[in-house]
Parts: C-alpha cells; structure tokens; sequence
C-alpha cells in the first residue's frame, strides 16, 4: 500500500487508530546476538537502534501503525519514524501526519524496555538530507531553505540530527560547511545506510571520502548505522544498517543523552556488540592530550556463532581525500583486544576504529590497495585529540 492510494481511499485524511497487529513472521534466522554488558566499560548497557525508517506518509509503502510493533518484534530496542518534509507536503509530512505519528510513538513507547521516537528527514534534492530527533515540531523547505537556516531551527528547538547518506546527494550539505552553532546538536552521520558503506562513497567520481570531508571540516558527530526502510519489513532484513547505543536505562531521556555523547556505534550485523576505550575514554570523547600513546580496548562479540571470528581493526586518521590508515590490528569476535597506537593532534584531531572482515570486498573501495577496501562491519564513534 502506498500513500497515494491509502489518502485516495481515506478521502485525503488520516485517522488515528488502533495499531492493528503485525503482520506475522518467521523467526529471524540471524544469530541471538550478543549479551548487553560491556567487557571493558561498566554501569551502561547496550540497546540496539534503527533511527531512521519510512512510511506511506512520505514515500514509503507501510501503514506507520504497523512499525513501531515490527520493529519492537524484530528485536529492536530503539526505533523512529522519520518521514521526509519536503514542500508545502507535497509527498512528505503535513501537520496532522506529524501529529499522528507522535501519537503512535508515545502509545508504542514502554519507558525501560523500548524507546519510540517521532523525528523527520528535512529532505533537500540538491543539499542533501537530514534527520532530526527530539523536537515538539518539524520544518520543511518552506521554513528552512537551506543549511544555515536549517541548522538555526534545530539549535532553538533544541533538536539532535544526523547527516544521511552523506555523499547521495550532489551539495553533500554545502560540501559539509561548518557552523560552531550546530556541532553539539549535529550528532551523527550515517557510515552504513541501507546496506551500503558510505566510507568512500563518490571516490570513484572524484570526491573525497564523506567520514574525510565531515570531521576535518569541524564537525563531531558520532557515527551511525540505518535501514532507512521503505517498504513494511521494518527491523527484519539482515544486513542493513542499525545502530548500538549505550545507556543506563532504555528511556527517551537516556537516549538522547548517549546521542548527544556519541556513546554509540554504527553496524550491519543484527546482535552485534561494540564497545572502545581509547586510555580509559569511551567513543565519542575527547582524549586529555595532544600526542602521545593511545591505548585502545576493544570489546567485540556477536554471540556463540561469531566466536573467533578472524576480524582487523582499523585505525583511521584524517587524510586528504580518504582516511589514512596509521594501524591494522588482527582480532577476533568474542573477546577484547587491546594494543596501543602513537598518535598526533598535528596529524589532525580525530581517530575511527573500523571494524572489517578481511575475507569480504568492500562493494564501494576507496584509493587502490587501501586497507579499508575490505568488509566494514562496524565502526565506533571517533575520538578527538585536544588541541
């Protein structure tokens, strides 16, 4: 069922109903996944997120009464619904459509054991798009026409946001330009969207590598994992995006403080668990000194069908137009591996660990003979150097 078709049939109106019951399914055939604690970390617990899904309200095909229940069943802790704003909701959001699907949010939210959120895609066909969590209303072309206007909404909304697919859309958000204003309320960029690994998307024509081209130009965001689903198999299909968060408890509030921190990891593997220390600091932080030895911990499971798993750690360091790989470290799935790496602020300021599978081709390489040409399982959130 599309949107066109459900609006024709309702007379141009959506109603709000009772959710009716999800569609019933086989049991996934992916592994259980992980256990929640960290090995190297304590007092958080890891939720598994998808913070970026589609109904019929904008261009997708599934009743958003039915979402938030499939991805509750799917295993999923932490869901949104992010329908796109477009203009004048021509095929996006209008206001009693944002009102209904905070309504389905609050009635799927169970504080404690799943967290519901209502957000939207600002959704610009040239600059690029954007998804925007945690706010009492939403913004379209009409009131946000480009970047700066839109960052200045999100920060007096008090909003948290993410680059999607960064790299799809040709102005790639006006070539990643920094705005001091937005960093602390732009959290995330999506590295995994769909099942594609955005690390040197649009290489091959002459770009640089968005992870590149959006930290070097100033911005802290975490790094994130999505289905971006538009179809009605919300939370199921194996091998798309999704996101680990660490939390002290499944909440909103909880929630939106691991985003804020960049306590989180970005993956393609249902039950994965990630956690990383760098000297003692969780992803997402900024390490007390300019150079110097970092020593990383890296917890790595994904339950009893992973075990020793032969996995490699990256260490990705700025570069000009890819990342440059200043370590390869073997690991192994179902443990925690630990090594130390020199690193430098004057080499720049940020540090990602990729997650890859050696025996796997990456379906997007990056430069000829670049260690991360292979299989990106995961990637933790970077960690900055002071400066």
């Amino acid at each position: 069922m599309t949107r066109r078709t459900l609006l024709a049939g309702a007379g141009g109106v959506l109603l709000l109903a009772a959710a009716p019951p999800v569609p019933a399914r086989a049991a996934k055939a992916a592994s259980a996944g992980a256990g929640r604690a960290s090995m190297i970390t304590q007092g958080t617990t890891l939720v598994h997120a998808d913070l970026h899904n589609h109904t019929l309200l904008s261009d997708g095909d599934g009743d958003p009464a039915l979402a938030f229940a499939s991805m509750r069943s799917a295993g999923l802790d932490v869901a949104a619904i992010t329908d796109h704003t477009t203009l004048f909701s021509i095929e996006g959001l209008s206001r009693s459509e944002w009102n209904r699907v905070g309504a389905l949010a609050d009635a799927a939210d169970d504080p404690g054991a799943y967290t519901a959120i209502r957000g939207f895609e600002w959704s610009n066909p040239l600059l690029g798009h954007v998804n925007v969590w945690f706010t009492a209303d939403y913004v379209d072309l009409g009131g946000a026409t480009g970047m700066g206007r839109l960052y200045d909404w999100i920060e007096a909304a008090g909003g948290l946001a993410s680059f999607n697919h960064p790299g799809r859309e040709v102005g790639r958000f006006g070539d990643f330009a920094f705005d001091a204003g937005a960093r602390d309320h732009l959290v995330s960029m999506e590295i995994f969207n769909r099942t594609d690994d955005y690390l040197f998307d649009g290489w091959s024509s002459g770009q640089s590598s968005p992870l590149n081209a959006c930290l070097n130009a100033g911005w802290r965001t975490g790094l994130s994992g999505v289905s971006d689903e538009h179809g009605t198999d919300w939370g199921y299909p194996e091998g798309k995006g999704r996101t680990g968060l660490w939390v002290t408890e499944n909440t909103r509030a909880e929630v939106r403080s691991a985003m804020r921190a960049r306590r989180f990891f970005a993956t393609r593997e249902s039950g994965l668990r990630v956690d990383v220390t760098a000297n003692g600091v969780r992803m997402g932080g900024t390490l007390p000194i300019s150079s110097g030895d970092v020593t990383f911990a890296v917890d790595l499971d994904r339950g009893p069908d992973w075990v020793g798993l032969p996995l490699q750690i990256q260490v990705l360091r700025p570069g000009t137009r890819a990342p440059v790989v200043a370590d390869v470290v073997d690991a192994a799935a179902g443990g925690v591996t630990t090594f130390t790496v020199r690193l430098d602020a004057a080499d720049g300021d940020w540090v990602v660990l990729r997650v890859a599978d050696p025996a796997r081709a990456n379906a997007s390489p990056g430069p000829s003979g670049h260690a991360a040409n292979n299989y990106g399982v995961a990637y933790a959130s970077p960690f900055w150097l002071s400066t």
